[in-house]
């Protein structure tokens, strides 16, 4: 299993992904946004989500786990 983990505290600006959707390695996931910018996350690996554990507007920690893949 596969996790895409937030590199900083950020708030959740938007989420291109849902629930069983398949996504490619280097595929866009969500934009995180801190400081007034603006930043794209990427699928790492190929693969399924399995769980989204964030929404639009959350706040979230540095390294907090966003979405999950099987």
């Amino acid at each position: 299993m596969s996790e895409i983990i937030a590199p900083m505290a950020a708030k959740v600006f938007e989420i291109k992904v849902k629930l069983g959707d398949k996504v490619e390695e280097g595929e866009e996931v969500l934009v995180l946004e801190a400081m007034k910018m603006e930043m794209p996350i990427v699928a790492e690996e190929s693969g399924t989500v399995k769980e989204v554990r964030c929404a639009v507007g959350d706040a979230v920690e540095a390294e907090a786990v966003l979405v999950t893949f099987e």
